[in-house]
């Protein structure tokens, strides 16, 4: 369940764990769609033959995918009250593991910092995309919303 807050209350969440998005699962049919909007045909993503002579052993999601779920998920954990959300961008990143092809991926949410902006509230969540069971995290990043209102 989404934490509810006003703009004026964001600052307050500076090091607090919002919790975690739902689960994802990168099913192939996913992953083609992505490489075909994005054009990123490389066959570790879409050739389960060649992928499964691989370390590791069959097709897995692009990075950017992984990624993309960020403004989704974010939804699951802040619900920021009466506020126009604005995507101003990523810090950070890196892709620490790779996310096989029909494995679930979830996303953890810390709010990093908070600063006023122009109109509202810029706040830097710190994220960690994990693939339950997996040995570490197969993305981090730092996602910078902008959250524009009043109150």
């Amino acid at each position: 369940m989404a934490k509810n807050v006003t703009i004026s209350e964001l600052p307050q969440l500076v090091g607090e764990d919002l919790g975690v998005s739902r689960s994802v699962t990168m099913s192939q049919e996913r992953i083609n769609g992505f490489a075909e909007v994005t054009e990123d045909r490389q066959w570790i993503h879409l050739d389960a033959e060649r992928a499964a002579e691989t370390p590791f052993g069959g097709t897995i999601a692009h990075g950017f995918l992984t990624l993309s779920l960020a403004s989704a998920l974010i939804f699951d954990v802040i619900d920021v009250e009466g506020a126009t959300v604005i995507n101003y961008g990523l810090d950070k990143v890196r892709f620490t593991a790779p996310v096989p092809s029909g494995s679930d991926i979830e996303m953890a949410v810390k709010v990093a910092e908070v600063s006023e902006c122009r109109g509202g509230q810029q706040v830097t969540f710190d994220l960690e995309f994990r693939n339950p069971g997996a040995e570490r995290p197969a993305c981090i990043a730092a996602l910078v919303f902008r959250y524009l209102g009043e109150g």
